[in-house]
């Protein structure tokens, strides 16, 4: 059989890559015809994923809640990659950054929209039902959306925003991270406790959490940004895409989940706690936290009304619903 010119250069040239390596081409080769073909179902491990949503009830929305929980995580891991990239990234332009700021917001909007599924795809009885099963465990407790913060920017901007000022880059990672806005929200408002929700989280994920803010410590997203020569840091279009990365993850994230909130654990004028003891009232609205990875790509005035226009109109909403 006549072998291809193609062919034939395709093949001295994995001679000379496996020669190179100490290799052997003929050993590939034989690899090549004894393996199987790929097949789809293989590639994706499609059994295994299919096997992960095991609920804990009879109620058959619960496989909802939990599918679209698994699916926002694999997201988050989409968005940790990018992140990623974009730090380790050597001398970037603009267009590099553009095009991986747009690739986080298309995430983030895709999450965001796709939150209709928890605040409209759910029966409110069912839910109510099946989510005392799930105690103490809560959304809350996503390490990785708390990842993709550390990766975003420094902890003094986490702080907890009453008492921010109070704190900078000075302090120590172990102090900044004591006093991270996230832990207000695992306090119990009558006893002044932490949650079983917050220790079992803290004890899971602090040395993972401090190791990743130490190793990146003036390497976030931020620094990165702040780093960059005035030719790419002016960009308009750079400016809109982190701002518009800033608002989808601290603004539009946390206000669809006041909107799931407000549907199933608000009724009546009574309020139901959340599965982990989370005061979810005080803890999600955008406006409360003011957390904003790039607060200099804003003014004073839009950092002050930080999503109250977001906040007011939600709750407008939800009481015409009501």
């Amino acid at each position: 059989m006549e072998i291809k010119p193609e062919i034939a250069e395709r093949i001295f040239a994995l001679e000379e890559k496996f020669k190179n390596s100490g290799q052997d081409l003929a050993s590939y080769l034989d690899g090549l015809l004894y393996d199987r073909y790929l097949t789809y179902w293989d590639y994706l491990n499609i059994d295994t994923l299919l096997s992960l949503q095991k609920t804990l009830t009879h109620f058959p929305d619960e496989k909802i809640f939990i599918s679209y929980h698994q699916i926002s995580e694999l997201y988050f891991k989409l968005i940790i990659h990018e992140q990623k990239q974009i730090i380790e990234k050597e001398a970037p332009d603009a267009d590099f950054l553009i095009e991986k700021y747009n690739r986080l917001n298309r995430y983030f909007r895709i999450l965001t929209d796709s939150f209709d599924v928890m605040i409209k795809g759910m029966e409110r009885d069912q839910f109510l039902k099946f989510r005392m099963s799930l105690l103490p465990a809560s959304g809350f407790q996503s390490a990785q959306f708390r990842m993709i913060e550390i990766y975003a920017t420094p902890l003094e901007n986490l702080v907890s925003c009453k008492i921010r000022d109070q704190f900078s880059e000075k302090n120590s990672l172990e102090d900044l991270y004591e006093n991270i806005y996230w832990k207000k929200g695992g306090i119990d408002l009558e006893t002044g406790e932490k949650t079983l929700t917050l220790r079992q989280f803290e004890k899971r994920y602090t040395a993972r959490f401090l190791r990743i803010a130490s190793e990146y410590k003036g390497k976030t997203l931020f620094h990165k940004y702040k780093e960059l020569p005035d030719s790419v840091k002016n960009n308009k279009f750079l400016k809109e895409a982190l701002r518009n990365f800033d608002a989808n993850v601290n603004v539009n994230w946390p206000l669809m989940h006041m909107g799931a909130a407000y549907r199933y654990l608000n009724k009546d004028k009574e309020t139901i706690a959340a599965t982990g003891g989370t005061n979810w009232k005080e803890f999600l609205p955008p406006s409360f936290q003011r957390n904003s990875f790039f607060p200099y790509l804003w003014s004073e005035k839009e950092l002050e009304n930080w999503g109250k226009e977001w906040v007011n109109h939600m709750f407008n909403t939800e009481k015409e619903n009501c």
